[in-house]
């Protein structure tokens, strides 16, 4: 595949961009999403970096789960919103206090710290190394110089995981 279909212009940008038109997932992004979380949680199949995350629901109260990729940095595990601020699991991250469960093969209490934007953009580059599916929803290519990711950095929220 040509490397200009690879990057976030490409066709496969443009092609997850349309699952999330409007920083929603659309009908058939929520049930790949349903799909990949039961995937990620047995750990069948899935890539080792892949985890379900279940918090619960800031209206329903009832656990919501998502599938997201852990991102490894200087000895920590980070989740990254690739879709920014207004997705449903941040907004129900921040109203449960952070507390969350991830699961993969067994349920892992968390709570979720939100990392300062002045700390966001190493993780955010390694973020892009690490998940391929978010290259289409970022501004800025996984190779650019970390100045463009700390431009990026106050609209995309970084987690730092840690025991619950």
């Amino acid at each position: 595949m040509p490397e200009d279909v690879i990057h976030h212009g490409g066709l496969l940008g443009r092609v997850d961009r349309w699952f999330y038109r409007g920083g929603r997932p659309n009908r058939l992004a929520r049930a790949l999403n349903r799909l990949s979380a039961i995937q990620a949680s047995t750990g069948v199949l899935a890539p080792k970096r892949m985890v379900t995350l279940e918090v619960r629901g800031r209206q329903t109260g009832r656990p919501i789960s998502f599938p997201l990729v852990v991102v490894d940095y200087l000895g920590d595990r980070y989740l990254v919103s690739m879709l920014g601020a207004n997705t449903n699991w941040v907004r129900n991250v921040r109203a449960a206090d952070g507390h969350a469960v991830l699961l993969r093969r067994g349920r892992e209490p968390v709570r979720l710290e939100e990392v300062e934007p002045s700390r966001r953009a190493p993780i955010l580059r390694r973020y892009l190394a690490l998940a391929p599916g978010a290259r289409g929803h970022l501004t800025v290519d996984r190779d650019a110089p970390l100045e463009d990711f700390e431009k990026i950095a106050p609209d995309i929220p970084v987690f730092r995981i840690t025991r619950d």
